[in-house]
């Protein structure tokens, strides 16, 4: 099995781009998710589960090395984390006030902590965030880390949860399988790294939960299979909206697909390198 793709995102919830080769620290890939949205509303970083729009957004790097992102919008405008109308566009587009803001350090908790619910109703506002209709179960919430039941992500990272989420080629040909009439694009799922796992059926990363493996000179160590929410579902760049997904998702793969993962040992890694189990 080797490293297929190497996915960063610098801007929470909007489309990415693949690189060659990455660094890992303990956080996960180095210069990933630097930037988020937050609500002027209700308070709180945040992503698409809540603001949908944010997926058909694209982020990447300026490449001066200044740390900053170049955003693009659907209209083909392209504004830059220093343009001083770029708030009021993503307001514009989102159809809510917000503000595009740095990762801060992890001890500024105040920056993490989750904002108001968008509906007063708990089992509304779960079953809205993960995409859920109501004869569906929600997911395992034990397989999270307890901190993010207070803070929107954990302090010093714009992480749903866990560092890293790791999806296998197998999974992406079983799912396109499964749902013929289904755009099955790696995008909707927002991988940090996808495994070359050849000629295996179905989705085998399930089985690599509590396992540590190597994976160029860093050391990983697989937590959960990764329940899945409504971004699933979500329009992204020119693919439409599909809840078809999702659905699947839940009643067939026991609402998972993925796998989460933290870092044991920083270090670098490739595209083709290789992923050797210990």
């Amino acid at each position: 099995m080797r490293v297929d793709q190497i996915w960063s995102y610098p801007v929470k919830s909007m489309v990415g781009g693949t690189v060659t080769s990455a660094e890992l620290s303990m956080l996960g890939i180095v210069g990933d998710r630097r930037w988020a949205v937050r609500d002027l509303e209700r308070g709180g970083i945040r992503g698409a589960k809540q603001l949908g729009g944010l997926m058909t957004l694209a982020a990447r790097d300026v490449s001066d090395g200044s740390g900053n992102v170049e955003i693009d919008f659907p209209d083909g405008r392209c504004l830059t984390s220093t343009s001083p109308d770029l708030d009021a566009a993503l307001s514009a587009h989102l159809a809510l006030p917000v503000r595009l803001e740095a990762l801060r350090p992890v001890d500024d908790l105040d920056h993490y902590r989750r904002g108001a619910p968008v509906d007063d109703d708990l089992m509304v506002e779960l079953r809205n965030i993960f995409g859920r209709e109501e004869s569906e179960p929600l997911p395992d919430f034990s397989v999270f880390p307890p901190e993010v039941m207070e803070f929107e992500s954990p302090p010093g990272t714009y992480h749903d949860c866990w560092p890293l989420m790791i999806m296998s080629t197998s999974a992406l040909d079983s799912m396109r399988r499964a749902l013929p009439d289904s755009v099955i694009d790696v995008r909707r799922f927002r991988p940090s790294i996808v495994i070359d796992t050849a000629d295996e059926v179905g989705h085998p990363e399930f089985a690599w939960a509590g396992r540590t493996a190597g994976i160029g000179s860093a050391t990983i160590a697989f937590e959960s299979a990764c329940p899945r929410c409504v971004m699933v579902t979500r329009a992204v760049a020119e693919l439409p909206g599909d809840r078809a997904i999702l659905r699947h998702i839940v009643r067939d793969l026991d609402q998972n697909v993925g796998v989460y993962a933290r870092v044991v040992e920083p270090g670098s890694f490739a595209r083709g390198d290789a992923l050797t189990f210990d």
